[in-house]
């Protein structure tokens, strides 16, 4: 059964009518209901291309209040997070996952990018229930897993992390990733992370960068390689945090590197915000990449929210509409550029075909109760209707109810009478 969407607002303010069918709109305009169509109506709604999550760590996720980060920043988190490695079991990570997932999912994400822990403590526990949770969730969401590997990565003693890697990609995990910032061999261990996705034939997304240290620029690294190897799988580097320190000559000269070499850059404002510059007293940075150079140089942007109450970020609601707005907000990108990183730039970050409200276009659509993406953005409204694979799969409906002040003013006045 087809279903038609009648009387959506548009992004560009235009009022539409839009026919879903086999997964696909086939017809946008003013359209008559055909035969046992079912007709959705979305007036007073914006429809829009669905946003898609492109960096989570579904397996942290809800953990904050039994996992505390008690120095606020990110070596407090790592700290406390492999404290608790022990004690995490396949079954409690991929029930947290589950619902960390289908909160994103009510909130309109059609599409998530979450990393997993990978170490010889924890095994491959991580990935076992990423994956479970990432095929049990399908009809609702495409979840993309990778698979984090631990430090040390390079020389003798990453050996067994490396051969877990390559264990995990052979269960099917979708994705290489690692933190070369982070490694004491920095270059080795993008190296290596690079030649084990290769020979996998699997994409890579590595921690990039996440510190403020304007010293640490491994961001340049990993495109020339990627660029000097010709690695054709797809390539992510997500923070990048330490390029918003740099010089401005310095920032466009590496986003003319990391376009020219195809690699894509996701920024992480949530996260970010709460984890870098706990040291700064004064003058406090944004803990955000160089989110002008790099699209002026025309590097594909990706906006995410990554952690979701965890030690890594003690808030975090799994709602893209959040992360744009603090991109709107910090980042002083524009509205629409803001959504773009949340929705177009993280589905081409993610290697997922593009979604438009156009005939032809995947039926990969949100509605929210909003008149304009402005509006949307600031209100992050619960009203919505989230559309995956041509079919409704969430649907929020919210109820306020105020109190009659005026009745309530006048039984006031009758007991001061009394």
């Amino acid at each position: 059964m087809g279903i038609l969407l009648v009387g959506a607002t548009t992004a560009e303010g235009e009022t539409v009518d839009v026919r879903i069918d086999a997964g696909r709109i086939t017809a946008v305009g003013a359209l008559d209901r055909l035969p046992d169509e079912e007709v959705h109506d979305l007036a007073g709604y914006i429809l829009l291309p669905a946003p898609a999550e492109p960096h989570a760590h579904l397996d942290k996720a809800l953990t904050a209040d039994r996992v505390v980060n008690r120095t606020g920043d990110l070596l407090g988190a790592i700290t406390a997070w492999q404290a608790a490695w022990p004690s995490l079991t396949k079954d409690d990570i991929a029930e947290r996952a589950r619902r960390a997932a289908l909160s994103g999912v009510a909130n309109g994400l059609t599409a998530i990018r979450s990393h997993g822990d990978l170490s010889s403590v924890i095994g491959l526990r991580s990935m076992e229930a990423l994956v479970e949770v990432r095929d049990e969730l399908r009809d609702l969401v495409d979840i993309q897993v990778v698979a984090l590997i631990a430090l040390p990565t390079a020389g003798p003693g990453g050996a067994n992390h490396r051969a877990l890697l390559r264990d995990a990609l052979d269960m099917g995990v979708d994705i290489a990733g690692g933190c070369p910032h982070l490694d004491d061999d920095r270059l080795g261990c993008l190296e290596a992370c690079l030649e084990i996705a290769a020979a996998a034939g699997r994409p890579i997304d590595l921690h990039t960068d996440e510190t403020l240290n304007p010293e640490v620029l491994g961001l340049r690294d990993f495109a020339r390689l990627v660029a000097s190897t010709g690695f054709p799988h797809g390539a992510t580097a997500s923070h990048c945090v330490s390029l918003g320190m740099q010089e401005e000559h310095v920032q466009k000269a590496v986003a003319a590197e990391v376009a020219e070499a195809g690699v894509a850059v996701v920024t992480l404002p949530q996260t970010n915000l709460f984890l870098q510059g706990h040291g700064h007293i004064t003058g406090m940075p944004r803990g955000l990449t160089a989110l002008r150079p790099l699209l002026d140089a025309g590097v594909t942007l990706a906006g995410g929210a990554d952690n979701v109450q965890d030690p890594f970020n003690t808030m975090g609601r799994a709602d893209p509409l959040e992360t744009a707005a603090l991109l709107v907000m910090v980042g002083h990108l524009l509205p629409h550029e803001a959504y773009a990183a949340v929705s177009a730039g993280a589905r081409a970050a993610m290697g997922l075909e593009p979604v438009s409200i156009a005939a032809g276009s995947p039926a990969e659509l949100l509605a929210v109760r909003a008149t304009t993406l402005r509006e949307a953005i600031a209100t992050a409204h619960p009203d919505r209707l989230v559309y995956h694979r041509g079919h409704l799969v969430a649907q929020t409906r919210s109820t306020t109810v105020f109190a009659d002040t005026e009745r309530s003013a006048s039984h006031d006045t009758e007991r001061s009478h009394d």
